[in-house]
């Protein structure tokens, strides 16, 4: 299972603790900036690349808006990772709280 947090309670949690920040977005959205810090695995790409990702972390998915990252969420769940929280409202959301994008590292 997962949870869903907001764009402030992901700024909370990422003062608190590590945090895989996962975008599964396309490359073309992704060009537009990221969440600083973020892995990009897009979302049609994520079962090939599963094994890249630490089980045992935290992460936080987003997307645009939400959808796709939910999506991942539940997909991962059911490959059974269980700390992670789908980031309501996506990058969208983050951007409504006022914060920034940089560029993928």
């Amino acid at each position: 299972m997962f949870q869903n947090i907001d764009a402030a309670a992901l700024q909370t949690l990422l003062a608190q603790k590590p945090v895989v920040l996962l975008d599964v977005r396309t490359d073309a959205e992704v060009a537009r900036g990221v969440i600083a810090g973020a892995r990009h695995i897009p979302l049609f790409g994520l079962p090939g690349r599963i094994g890249e990702l630490p089980g045992d972390a935290t992460m936080v998915i987003y997307c645009q808006s939400g959808g796709r990252s939910a999506q991942a969420c539940s997909y991962l769940a059911q490959q059974g990772f269980d700390d992670l929280y789908n980031l309501s409202g996506g990058i969208m959301g983050w951007l409504r709280g006022g914060n920034s994008l940089t560029e993928l590292a």
